[in-house]
């Protein structure tokens, strides 16, 4: 399939710049045979069903964006620089993004405070720097660090934003990202669902930068996934079993979607606890074989997010329910409104997928 086949045109005005009050976004609904309707996420307790089982993401977002300036270069015009970290390598070593990155060349050295340094120890072909501290970073990112919002939110980051940027259930930090659809949920929400007679199971999938990258090959099968790492706890693998004997399985996000089945490829169909990493790509014609319905947001064009939605519901109608939110004024991307949206069987097709394994 070709990438502009996942287009759509949408004004700037409906991208949001900032978060609703948890609980109060419009939810487009599309059941797998009966017309849209619309709702609101507080919707959500008869909207599921008893005996459901909603799946979470419970990763935290860190504050990973940092500011500094290149030693030496005190009074200097163009010494600032900006750096993403990704990924902890060792104690003191990160994978990271780098601005602006032809002036972080190996042996750089940024001066973030006077405790703290970051030194370039090497630049790779994809744009990703990795640096080495002076010191482990992490009890400096509570004081240094910003919010990595994403790029088409186009303002600075606030203090609000370290909470509303983050799931009220986050506990374990190591994301660059939000899991967005679970930033709808309010305490209160959670147990009003559980009151339903639904489930609720935790995993973890620490969401990375390629939430971000764009696809820019033409065609679908060339693009190739950012590596993330995810774990399934005993308890959650247990309760993921029972409800595909009883019920449904509804996977908060993009990113339940592909831990739950990428864990379900390593595990030849059965979702086993455990760590792994996956590139998963899923893309129309995946056979799904854990996840029946889906809370997400409505995403980017020519994105990897909008085509796994297209493949759990079909591409015409996916694109279909996001003109229609267009006209009926939703709010789009990471601060935006949502959709619930149950899978319709997939005709048996080649499945797309790329390297999911085990952790070592």
């Amino acid at each position: 399939m070709l990438t502009s086949d996942f287009d759509y045109e949408l004004p700037a005005a409906s991208i949001a710049q900032e978060a609703a009050p948890r609980g109060e976004s419009r939810l487009l609904v599309l059941d797998r045979e009966g017309p849209d309707r619309h709702a609101r996420v507080g919707d959500l307790p008869r909207l599921l069903h008893s005996g459901d089982l909603l799946v979470l993401n419970d990763t935290r977002v860190i504050p990973a964006r940092l500011f500094g300036r290149r030693a030496g270069s005190i009074g200097q015009t163009g010494g600032r620089m900006e750096l993403l970290l990704i990924e902890r390598l060792d104690e003191l070593e990160w994978d990271a993004l780098v601005k602006p990155g032809k002036r972080a060349r190996p042996g750089t050295v940024i001066e973030l405070d006077a405790d703290l340094t970051a030194e370039v120890t090497d630049k790779r072909e994809d744009g990703r720097h990795r640096l080495r501290f002076s010191a482990p970073v992490e009890p400096h990112l509570d004081r240094l660090g910003h919010v990595p919002l994403p790029p088409y939110i186009h303002r600075p980051d606030t203090p609000e934003d370290r909470e509303r940027y983050q799931t009220v259930y986050a506990r374990s930090p190591g994301a660059v990202a939000a899991p967005t659809a679970g930033l709808h949920f309010t305490a209160r929400l959670l147990e009003e669902i559980a009151a339903a007679g639904v489930a609720i199971a935790r995993v973890t999938l620490h969401v990375g930068i390629g939430t971000f990258k764009p696809v820019t090959a033409e065609r679908i099968e060339d693009h190739r996934m950012e590596r993330e790492r995810y774990e399934i706890g005993e308890e959650a693998a247990t309760a993921i079993r029972h409800a595909r004997e009883r019920g449904r399985v509804v996977a908060v996000g993009t990113t339940v979607v592909r831990t739950l089945e990428s864990a379900a490829l390593a595990g030849e169909g059965t979702v086993r606890p455990g760590a792994g990493a996956t590139e998963l790509f899923i893309t129309p014609g995946f056979r799904f074989q854990v996840v029946d319905a889906l809370l997400t947001n409505f995403h980017l064009p020519r994105s990897t997010l909008l085509m796994l939605v297209s493949a759990f519901a079909g591409r015409e109608r996916v694109l279909a329910a996001y003109e229609e939110a267009v006209r009926e004024g939703y709010r789009f991307y990471s601060y935006g409104d949502a959709m619930l949206v149950e899978r319709r069987p997939t005709r048996p097709t080649r499945a797309m997928r790329l390297a999911s394994t085990a952790a070592p």
